[in-house]
Formats: C-alpha cells, structure tokens, sequence
C-alpha cells in the first residue's frame, strides 16, 4: 500500500501528532496515557490546566494523587490513570533522570504503558519506526486492505503494518491516519464520495 501512503503526504505534507506536547518528552508520556477511551482534544484541554500547575516531570512526581485525580476527571477513568501517570513520574525522575528510554522493552516497565504509548513515544521523540495501532488505524487500515477489516489485535496490526509502511515513514504515516480519520474516513459515515484513496480502498471498490 505503497500508493496509499504516498497520497497521505500530498494531502497532510505536516504529519502533525493530534496530542499538543509541545515538543517536551514527558508530556507525551502523560498524554498517551490520558488519551486512552478520550479523545486526543480532551485530552489537549485538560493537560492546559495540568501542565501549568506541574509544569515538569519532577513537580508532576511530587504531586498529590488527588489534585492530579481532580484535574484529568474529564479523561475519563482518572484514578486509574492518575496513579499510573504518578507512578511513571516517579519512576522516569528517579531511574532515567527525567529522560524518556528508547527502546521498547524499558518502556513497557513504566505503568500504564502498552505497545500502542511505546511506539508513540518512540516515533515522535526518537524518530524511530513506530506503528501506533489505535482505534482510527486498525479501523482504517482495515478498511483499504491492508489485512482482514475485522482483526482488531493491536499488536497483530502493528506487525502487519510494520511488514508494509517502509520503517522511515511509520510514525508520521499513523499520524496522517488519523487526521484522515477525521476528516474523510469516518467510522459511521465515510466521505467516500471525496475520498483521496477510493479508487484503491478494497471496501469502497467491493461496493
């Protein structure tokens, strides 16, 4: 799917990630985490407020698990998330000084962390070949052909889409994914009829 890659970078030359981080490593970390069952402009509204309060990683560490509980409420499963943001604060001032790890293994100790955080983590900061298979990609990917439209196995997308993107364009590939997501390629009611990839989308040509 070569063809459907590149037509992405002619639509969205900016492969820009939809969460605001503002180019500061542990505000991703805290985000990905955030981001899960919410929507990434949720997300970016309430870490406003969190990110001017504890406005680093170490002040975000020392910070009272109920503030932080206050604060993301509107994310979603926030004392879940709340301890694990405050646990991984900890754990990255204490064990790395602060600095994100690159290498998906140290990265999966943190809590809260799956493949799908990894592998943001690492595509955005480190630059490295990174599918994150969220929700828009699996969907969408599905959808043009890329493997059986109803797999809905993370780790299984990320493999296959790792066998098919060319490693240099992943992360900013499933970054272009979602945006076309948003604005075309909607779960309940596609814009088939002004889709840049109709004519190799298998969905749309089996219709």
């Amino acid at each position: 799917m070569a063809e459907a890659v590149a037509r992405l970078e002619e639509v969205y030359p900016e492969a820009l990630c939809a969460l605001e981080w503002q180019g500061e490593p542990w505000r991703l970390l805290v985000m990905g985490r955030l981001s899960a069952q919410c929507t990434d402009a949720r997300v970016n509204i309430v870490c406003r407020e969190l990110f001017e309060k504890y406005p680093d990683n170490s002040s975000l560490a020392d910070a009272p698990i109920e503030d932080i509980e206050n604060i993301i409420r509107p994310c979603g499963l926030f004392k879940t998330k709340a301890a694990s943001i405050k646990a991984s604060a900890i754990k990255l001032r204490d064990e790395f000084d602060s600095v994100i790890p690159d290498d998906m293994d140290t990265l999966l100790t943190f809590p809260g962390v799956g493949r799908k955080i990894a592998n943001l983590l690492l595509g955005d900061i480190y630059h490295k070949p990174a599918i994150v298979a969220d929700t828009h990609c699996m969907r969408i990917c599905g959808r043009l052909g890329m493997y059986a439209e109803g797999l809905r196995d993370p780790k299984k997308v990320e493999l296959i889409l790792s066998d098919i993107v060319a490693p240099e364009k992943q992360s900013d590939f499933c970054h272009r994914i979602v945006q076309f997501g948003r604005d075309t390629c909607s779960a309940r009611s596609p814009k088939c009829g002004n889709c840049p990839l109709a004519d190799i989308c298998e969905k749309n040509t089996r219709q």
